[in-house]
């Protein structure tokens, strides 16, 4: 296959609030989840916004910030020790279930595979190999080669450069409809993977290639139509 198929990592591959497994050891089961939503959401605003600014820090340091910030919010006292404990968990997130078979699947038709992420390279390699997922990618694209984060349209410019690759043959898989909308804006088909039937997707005039409800969905939709 001609295709190239860029997948974003965290929340389409791997299931960031698998996060309150840690959570739990400091808050309640109910707490535990509001936590991770709330820190999760922050995480991405403070993407979005250093990304506007130009003041680049690595993904990890925004995910670091918006947990001091739910912290914060929470009232939750913790140690340095117990912070880091749970930033490590990041590294040994799980993915979601319907993961592995899709991505077998595509790999067996032919398609070339791409980790796409805001993550570090480091990061997504660490999280990719826990999950037992990286043999299925040709490579990680980082947009910290750039020094930017998705939706910036260079961002999808440079996975494209990357790959070798052009709009029209490249796919961009992900749960986040900004990073679907980013991709579409920059050329690229884009793959609405909406896990839960309330998701909704940004009233902005413009629709995802595709809309599946999982990676293996998407597999046989996108198999059928070659």
């Amino acid at each position: 296959m001609d295709d190239t198929l860029a997948f974003d990592v965290y929340g389409t591959l791997i299931d960031p609030q698998g996060i309150t497994d840690v959570l739990n050891i400091f808050l309640d089961d109910s707490s535990a989840s509001g936590f991770a939503r709330m820190w999760r959401e922050k995480q991405l605003e403070y993407s979005f916004r250093r990304g506007l600014m130009q003041n680049y820090q690595t993904f990890a340091v925004c995910t670091r910030e918006a947990l001091e910030y739910t912290c914060a919010y929470f009232n939750l006292q913790l140690e340095t020790v117990e912070k880091q404990r749970i930033m490590n968990a990041y590294a040994v997130l799980p993915a979601f279930a319907d993961v592995h078979t899709g991505l077998e699947k595509m790999r067996n038709a032919g398609f070339k595979m791409y980790a796409f992420s805001n993550g570090t390279a480091e990061a997504v390699n660490a999280v990719l190999s826990h999950a037992g997922l990286k043999k299925y990618f040709l490579d990680i694209v980082s947009v910290d080669e750039v020094r930017s984060f998705k939706p910036n349209p260079g961002v999808y410019g440079h996975f494209l450069r990357r790959t070798s690759t052009t709009g029209n043959s490249a796919w961009l898989v992900s749960s986040n409809p900004f990073d679907v909308l980013g991709a579409l804006s920059a050329g690229m088909k884009a793959v609405w993977v909406k896990r839960r039937s309330d998701m909704l997707f940004d009233p902005w005039g413009m629709e995802p290639t595709m809309t599946v409800k999982g990676v293996d969905d998407f597999a046989q939709q996108l198999i059928r139509v070659q």
